[in-house]
């Protein structure tokens, strides 16, 4: 049974450690002469890097793929949630970005939250979020809630 490690008998995981590889050091190493880097050429010299996404002179992917519309850097990005994921809250309750976090319905703690109508709402309920469609505010006061936006 192997004993219990302590500081003074502490080794690394077997095949953890590696000799450190050495070039240039004959040719019987496989690593002698050009130390593994070719003859001649871009790759062979000292401080080569590849920028990403290049095909050594072949027109590159992102140039060769067609580019359509338009992405507007200001756009706002909406977590949407559906006035019909609200039923699973009991009635009565203030519905908020955190608690819609907290249950699993929003991904990210910072999103911002539009809720939409899509579906049936059953329990009046007090809804915090950054925006509204129109057809979920009317749903969420037909069911007698409130609807509360948040800036």
């Amino acid at each position: 049974m192997a004993e219990k490690p302590t500081l003074s008998n502490l080794k690394p995981p077997r095949g953890s450690r590696h000799r450190k590889v050495r070039v240039g050091r004959g040719m019987g190493s496989k690593l002698g002469k050009t130390s593994g880097a070719g003859n001649k050429g871009q790759q062979s010299r000292r401080g080569y890097s590849r920028r990403p996404g290049f095909e050594g002179g072949q027109m590159p992917l992102h140039r060769r793929l067609p580019k359509r519309g338009f992405v507007s850097p200001n756009a706002t990005e909406y977590a949407v949630v559906n006035v019909e994921e609200l039923n699973n809250f009991e009635k009565g309750s203030t519905v908020s970005p955190e608690l819609l976090f907290g249950v699993g319905i929003l991904r990210a703690k910072r999103d911002i939250v539009k809720v939409l109508g899509d579906g049936e709402l059953k329990v009046a309920l007090t809804v915090q979020a950054h925006a509204f469609s129109k057809s979920a505010q009317e749903k969420i006061t037909a069911a007698g809630g409130k609807v509360e936006v948040i800036r």
